[in-house]
């Protein structure tokens, strides 16, 4: 809302009447900072909407001569959903909106327009009406009240009402109208952010509806898979034979007999939730619930919720009484994924949870003690956050009883073929195909990176089954192949790579020469040196950009002297070498060579 204000007589003449201003102007100017400060507090940020309309009656009453406040705004069927009174208790508020006249507040409600009442005893919509009790003064005289009511809407809509009482001295009152223009400023802004409030709502609402359909959607996809033959559960979830996993398995079957929280740690695309999941099937309470939660992907206020449940009226949207996951989780598992994303605000309410085994339900006032064994999973450094003071130390202390660091891929390169050819059976199920992996795919596979890990293998595994051209997979289907591989963002070479890799003995075989290539080029032999090892600054895979070159050479040489041969046409020197454009580009900027232009 935009308020213009035309320049008095006295600043259009100079500064000769800037000293005094006119009481109209200066009450102007206060109603101006009224508006200015429920502007304010409409827009608090993380507070109970209740709580935010209270404090909005507050600030009226500091600018505004009034009795009593009162803010109702109605549901669907026209009854009050939400009462606030200034410095009232909801309930309070309740029985004073329900003391005021019917008919009043259905005409500001039927009109949509504002309701002035100046004196309230001898108006009809108002008979035996009074604000309150001790409507007497000391000298027995009764006492008159004004009443003031404006709707709140939205758009052409009437959501609510906000009225006002004063207590009238019997003689004539000129403000009416400027408190009316302020009242009815002050019920639009109200109005705009109950909209606000309402669309967050609902959208927290679906978020919440549409992740519980995907949690249903995926039991029944694992009871489908399950008849299919695919493991129900225990171990047999969990795909690998290399040591690294053997270890974490071992871990994992010792860790499931006892009751003791559980940190799953790991970078992403790990498994963590599978892994979860199995520690649950291996323990006591396999006959118990198995309840997931992602906390990073909810707000604070929603993630609350979730986690804790909520009382019928806790807030606007919230119509039934709902149960949090820690009570599905009841006698049962919990496992909250992302852990290190929670807020430290939230972090002191989990902590007492964990502690204590109680907490209240939004919004309530009864303590519920509940039975859950927790497992938490995270793929940042709690140490490091610790520190910085990003994550409590008493929680990280009452978190990490156990925990276990799962591998990344690229420390089980035994496991990636069985993962690829597993990945690949469930492609060939959903999508009805008889899809095979040739021997130059494996060896595409066991050459490269993966810095997602399991995620970015099935992930690769779908895309290069879906783009494949015959039944059997060769090495032209993957992306890499095609210069499309979005590893090659994420890995930047040895220097960015986690400490102990070392890159897989692939043995690639040498490209074909054309025969068009020139002597000098065709006779150059495959490169045998250490120091091809290392492949330039975003190759996706190690070993997959080797750059030819004669015995004696620098690795320098071959890639001028193909460069001048093809007139600098990077395309025309890939073929030259029997490379692909993008692995000579890397080339020429691992050793600075510039580009020549003609």
């Amino acid at each position: 809302m935009v308020f213009q204000v035309s320049p008095s007589p006295e600043r259009m003449n100079g500064s000769a009447g800037s000293a005094s201003r006119s009481p109209s102007h200066a009450r102007a100017d206060l109603l101006l900072q009224g508006i200015y400060e429920i502007s304010k507090t409409l827009a608090m940020p993380g507070a109970r909407f209740e709580l935010v309309l209270a404090h909005v009656l507050n600030v009226l009453s500091s600018y505004l001569d009034m009795h009593n406040g009162l803010i109702a705004l109605l549901d669907r069927g026209g009854a009050p959903e939400i009462v606030v009174g200034a410095g009232w208790s909801e309930s309070t508020a309740k029985q004073y909106f329900d003391r005021l006249p019917e008919r009043a507040v259905g005409q500001i409600i039927v009109t949509k327009m504002p309701l002035v009442v100046q004196n309230a005893s001898v108006d009809p919509l108002f008979e035996n009406w009074s604000p309150g009790e001790g409507d007497a003064g000391e000298t027995g005289e009764v006492r008159c009240y004004s009443f003031i009511g404006v709707p709140v809407k939205i758009r052409d809509e009437v959501v609510g009402t906000l009225t006002i009482d004063r207590e009238w001295d019997q003689r004539p009152y000129f403000r009416f109208d400027e408190d009316v223009r302020f009242l009815t400023m002050v019920a639009n802004l109200i109005g705009q952010t109950v909209r606000l409030h309402r669309l967050l709502v609902h959208d927290r609402e679906r978020l919440i509806a549409e992740q519980h359909r995907l949690e249903k959607a995926l039991q029944s996809g694992g009871a489908e898979a399950a008849a299919h033959g695919a493991p129900k559960s225990g171990t047999a979830r969990i795909i690998g034979e290399s040591a690294a996993i053997r270890t974490v398995l071992d871990k994992i079957r010792i860790v499931a007999r006892s009751q003791s929280t559980v940190v799953l740690r790991g970078e992403s695309g790990t498994g963590k939730e599978l892994f979860a999941n199995t520690l649950h099937d291996l323990s006591p309470r396999r006959s118990g619930a198995f309840v997931k939660l992602n906390c990073a992907a909810l707000a604070e206020t929603v993630l609350e919720s979730e986690l804790f449940g909520h009382e019928k009226g806790a807030f606007t949207g919230a119509t039934a009484q709902r149960k949090g996951r820690f009570e599905m989780a009841d006698g049962g598992t919990l496992f909250l994924d992302e852990i290190g994303e929670i807020s430290l605000a939230f972090q002191a309410k989990l902590l007492r949870v964990l502690q204590e085994g109680e907490f209240e339900r939004v919004g309530g006032n009864r303590t519920l003690k509940v039975d859950v064994r927790l497992v938490v999973a995270t793929n940042r450094n709690l140490e490091e956050a610790v520190a910085k003071g990003d994550f409590r130390a008493d929680l990280y202390y009452r978190l990490g009883v156990v925990q276990i660091f799962l591998p990344p891929l690229r420390d089980r390169p035994g496991d990636v073929m069985l993962l690829a050819q597993e990945f690949l059976n469930r492609f060939n199920r959903e999508n009805g195909t008889d899809l095979v992996l040739g021997e130059a795919a494996l060896q595409v596979l066991g050459s490269c990176y993966f810095p997602g890990n399991v995620r970015e293998l099935e992930n690769c595994i779908w895309r290069t089954a879906t783009f494949a051209q015959s039944s059997r997979i060769v090495e032209r289907d993957f992306a890499c192949h095609n210069d499309g591989c979005l590893s090659s963002v994420l890995w930047k070479g040895h220097a960015d790579m986690p400490p102990g890799f070392t890159p897989l003995p692939i043995v690639t075989p040498a490209p074909a020469v054309p025969a068009a290539a020139p002597a000098a080029a065709a006779s150059a032999p495959v490169p045998d040196s250490p120091s091809l090892a290392e492949p330039p600054g975003g190759c996706p895979a190690p070993g997959n950009c080797p750059v030819p070159h004669g015995d004696g050479r620098s690795e320098r040489d071959p890639l001028v002297e193909a460069m001048e041969l093809s007139g600098w046409v990077q395309a025309k020197a890939a073929r030259v070498l029997g490379l692909t454009p993008r692995q000579i580009g890397y080339a020429l900027r691992k050793h600075n060579i510039p580009i020549k232009r003609f």
